[in-house]
């Protein structure tokens, strides 16, 4: 690998594109997501500079007015001038596209940056960015702006004054750069405390010893001094399966880890099982969440199947007549982190976290399971009779509910008579089309089936609380009449059985109350949709209707207001004779109120649900649904806002996951 980092290892190309027209071909949404993802790509950046050795530490600091600076302590980006391009490096990587030193394997070995376009998209879509680069004693620095031109269009990312230098400590080196997001494209957005400290907890997770830090001059504590958070964890993906299991019964301790390298390619994973029934697998290739999984995974899955089949017959632990053990049955309960570094890598799936390299499988499945081998060869005989015994018990409960499993299989051949008096169906035929509103009560759920299009807008009522799934074995599961109902309805079938090609509605619509009822409702059905039904999720098919919280009526002028900010803002231009009502629940609103507020696409809002992090997901779901309630009170006493009258408004953001607002469709 060279070490003399220069211009010329920039290679070229394309040109600069107008980014500023269409910034969500390049960052998905102008919301808050696009506004962390220009973020990410500077400190994706960072982070490929430490993979491949260069660094040890990146630190995040945010200002007031939405600034934000990043700096890496890397080999710094290229100050000399480009032999092609005649101009230095370090402007070329920020104003033109698809200009790095990655599109080869000289000097990143590994990367996480796809496509080259971080650093320039981000300046194309800030107000201003400074980049400062240290090397051997000197400091340079560029800065660039956007500004709007006679015709009213934006000029986006230009050079404001060409690279200058200064002498600086020669101890310092690497890359900073800061930039203020532009509000012309991200509106009011701002940058979150809590979305950043995840996301370089679970950085600094899975790079082990790695120092990662976070300050916010806008929030200061009670001495005066900017909230700070620091990782930095030595154990790596081996701390973040303890992290993950906080909260659960684990059979063993630690977890299981193991490290393997061939050539450049490098595959860690570290595992531990719990008194769960379900298997939680995290997967990354280059730091990126494949959250769809992939051939790692599948790799992973056959190897740990094959170690621990092979280790048993050659320790007894399985007898001669026995059979095997189930992949499935070694997996219930299992939390695992897959982890692996490479080059070329490719994506599929329709959210691009699903890794496709055929060549990774074999190459996964054989180190791992050589690796897994050499684990339980040197592990304490108390782990190894809590995994055997683990897949025994898994086994057992398989075998006797084989039935219930029949039956979850064949659940879409059960007699519609089950859905009598609870679903309405609507009359379109085509999935892609059609909507399945999933609503709190029977009193609302008589409003939308009388209020709703009947030709692709299908209800399903609940009566009552369907069951908290966590901890719950799949027997038990299928005794509830509405979970049964639930699956019955969109056809798909659930768990390993789940096939999205029988999914009757490609828009499945949580309807509850906003109240504290209605966000348990949501929090009960959201996890049995992680736990179950996940590709429904990962598969953009799951949304939460949002019904208006008041109702201003001014003489025949009929108002709603979806949240206090916007109550006010209705107030604001009102007369002195109105009338507001505060709803308490969907039940209280006629067809025609139904319809109009939360129900038609042309005045409805409505929340997709996405999984940015499934880590966290997980560990929010067992926080909130598991039986760890101090860890719930810790959490509940961070979050929940209490000075708020409508407090529940806040809090049913925890209990809603991981959703992002699409409003109007």
């Amino acid at each position: 690998m060279a070490n003399d980092y220069g211009a010329k290892d920039i290679d070229v190309i394309e040109g600069l594109d107008a980014v500023r027209k269409r910034p969500g071909m390049y960052i998905g949404t102008t919301g808050v997501k696009g506004l962390h993802h220009i973020l990410w790509e500077i400190v994706d950046n960072g982070m490929d500079e430490i993979l491949n050795g260069y660094g040890n530490a990146i630190e995040i600091e945010i200002f007031p007015d939405n600034v934000i600076s990043v700096y890496d302590n890397g080999r710094g980006i290229p100050v000399d001038i480009h032999p092609q391009k005649k101009i230095p490096a370090v402007e070329l990587i920020f104003t033109v596209l698809h200009a790095g030193g990655k599109f080869n394997n000289k000097n990143y070995s590994v990367s996480g940056g796809l496509h080259g376009v971080g650093a320039s998209v981000t300046n194309a879509l800030s107000e201003w960015l400074t980049v400062d680069v240290f090397k051997s004693g000197t400091q340079y620095t560029m800065k660039f702006h956007s500004y709007q031109l006679p015709n009213g269009e934006i000029a986006s990312g230009r050079k404001l004054e060409d690279l200058t230098s200064k002498p600086c400590d020669k101890k310092l080196k690497g890359t900073k750069v800061t930039f203020k997001p532009d509000p012309r494209v991200f509106g009011k957005e701002e940058y979150s405390f809590d979305t950043i400290s995840k996301r370089l907890r679970e950085l600094a997770f899975l790079n082990g010893g790695v120092k990662l830090s976070l300050t916010d001059h806008r929030q200061l504590t009670e001495s005066g001094r900017p909230k700070v958070r620091n990782y930095c964890y030595s154990g790596g993906i081996s701390d973040f399966v303890v992290h993950l299991n906080e909260g659960k019964t684990v059979k063993y301790a630690p977890p299981a880890f193991i490290e393997k390298k061939q050539g450049l390619f490098v595959v860690q994973l570290a595992f531990q099982h719990t008194d769960t029934y379900t298997e939680d697998v995290f997967s990354y290739v280059n730091n990126i969440p494949t959250t769809e999984g992939g051939t790692h995974e599948t790799g992973f899955r056959s190897a740990l199947t094959r170690a621990l089949n092979d280790f048993g017959r050659a320790k007894n632990i399985i007898k001669d007549k026995q059979q095997n053990f189930n992949g499935e049955d070694y997996r219930e309960g299992l939390t695992a982190v897959l982890t692996i570094k490479m080059q070329d890598m490719q994506f599929e799936g329709q959210t691009k976290t699903k890794l496709g390299n055929p060549e990774v499988k074999p190459l996964v499945e054989n180190l791992l399971t050589d690796g897994i081998k050499d684990f339980l060869n040197k592990a304490k005989k108390d782990t190894i009779d809590a995994i055997f015994e683990k897949a025994k018990v898994a086994a057992k409960a398989r075998e006797s509910a084989a039935k219930a499993k029949s039956v979850a299989r064949n659940i879409n051949s059960m007699s519609s008579s089950a859905l009598i008096g609870k679903m309405a169906n609507c009359s379109g035929r085509k999935p892609e089309l059609n909507e399945l509103f999933i609503v709190e009560g029977e009193s609302a759920g008589g409003s939308a089936k009388q209020g709703r299009d009947r030709s692709c807008q299908a209800i399903l009522p609940l009566r009552g609380k369907p069951l908290n799934v966590e901890k719950k074995k799949i027997e038990e599961i299928l005794k509830n009449e509405e979970i049964k109902t639930i699956i019955n309805a969109l056809g798909t079938g659930f768990g390993r059985d789940y096939n999205e090609s029988n999914l009757k509605y490609h828009k499945v619509i949580i309807l509850a109350d906003a109240d504290q009822d209605g966000a348990h409702i949501r929090a009960i059905l959201l996890t049995f949709f992680f736990r179950y039904m996940r590709p429904l999720i990962t598969g953009g098919h799951l949304y939460i209707g949002m019904p208006p919280l008041y109702k201003v009526t001014e003489k025949n002028n009929v108002r709603y207001a979806y949240d206090d900010e916007q109550l006010q803002m209705i107030l604001a231009s009102a007369g002195k004779n109105y009338t507001l009502q505060r709803y308490k629940g969907l039940g209280e609103m006629n067809p025609e109120q139904l319809w109009e507020t939360t129900m038609d696409p042309k005045n409805r809002s409505l929340m997709k649900v996405s999984i940015d992090d499934s880590a966290e997901a997980d560990r929010l779901i067992v926080t909130l649904m598991g039986d760890g309630a101090e860890m719930r009170r810790e959490y509940i006493f961070e979050y929940a806002n209490f000075n708020k009258q409508d407090n529940f408004i806040e809090t049913k953001k925890a209990a809603d996951m991981h959703a992002s607002v699409d409003n109007k469709d």
